[in-house]
């Protein structure tokens, strides 16, 4: 091969590979075929997100998430703290999006303001993603709940942004009979941190979101759901949401 075909499949090379480092992380921009659902703005808010109509709700419309300035910088991003979850009443005030999903590509970003900040992101208002700094358990930070180690490692820290770049292929079903589990790979500030991780059942109970109290978790349905996000009482900030559906054949998550 020549000298000057070389340096060009250089080029390609690392353009490409800046190009896929841009989708992914904090800053990321929706792709094509990308909407994109929270901007740090009262309007998408209000658009886009209604209360989660779950056992333990005790908020009312409008949302009383509220909009504040990005902390390191320009724009502005959408405070969890509502006052229905004072006191950590997990259910009382998540949000959920109006639309649904069976199988996407999500990206989410957050920021704990304080330290043991809590929060959460609800696959299909599912399946949990921990924001909850300080706990490095599967309990913790960005673990898929209960299933999966928090890859704390890869955490940002408290007063900064943090991504969450995540595909989800949801369970399969023939007959009405569960087949495939869902399954999740996910990025984590840049690095990946769940490869094709299997979820195996709905964690939290009634309280946590679709299919909680349906056979103690594990009798998942195939009624697709929104994204979620937890209302836990604490100053965790969210921006920059963007979900692209996808249809995904096989069993095989990755980006």
């Amino acid at each position: 091969m020549n000298r000057s075909r070389l340096v060009i499949l250089f080029v390609f090379y690392i353009a490409t590979s800046v190009y896929a480092q841009a989708q992914i992380g904090v800053g990321a921009k929706a792709p094509k075929g990308a909407e994109v659902y929270l901007d740090g703005s009262r309007k998408m808010l209000d658009e886009k997100w209604i209360y989660w109509q779950g056992p333990r709700l005790a908020a009312t419309m409008p949302i009383k998430w509220f909009v504040v300035d990005d902390p390191t910088g320009k724009g502005t991003a959408i405070n969890t703290n509502d006052p229905a979850a004072a006191g950590g009443k997990y259910g009382a005030a998540d949000i959920v999006t109006k639309d649904t999903f069976r199988d996407f590509r999500a990206h989410v970003e957050f920021y704990i303001s304080k330290p043991g900040g809590n929060s959460g992101v609800y696959l299909q208002n599912r399946y949990e993603i921990q924001v909850l700094d300080g706990d490095t358990t599967s309990h913790g930070m960005a673990a898929v709940i209960n299933e999966s180690k928090s890859p704390y490692y890869a955490y940002n820290g408290v007063g900064k942004w943090n991504a969450y770049d995540i595909v989800f292929r949801a369970a399969r079903f023939k007959d009405g009979k569960l087949v495939e589990q869902p399954m999740v790979t996910m990025y984590f500030n840049g690095k990946k941190v769940h490869v094709n991780q299997k979820i195996s059942q709905v964690w939290g109970g009634p309280n946590s979101g679709i299919d909680g109290g349906n056979d103690g978790g594990k009798g998942i349905t195939d009624t697709p759901g929104g994204l979620k996000l937890q209302a836990e009482g604490h100053d965790v900030l969210y921006r920059n949401i963007w979900i692209k559906k996808l249809d995904i054949k096989e069993a095989n998550t990755d980006f």
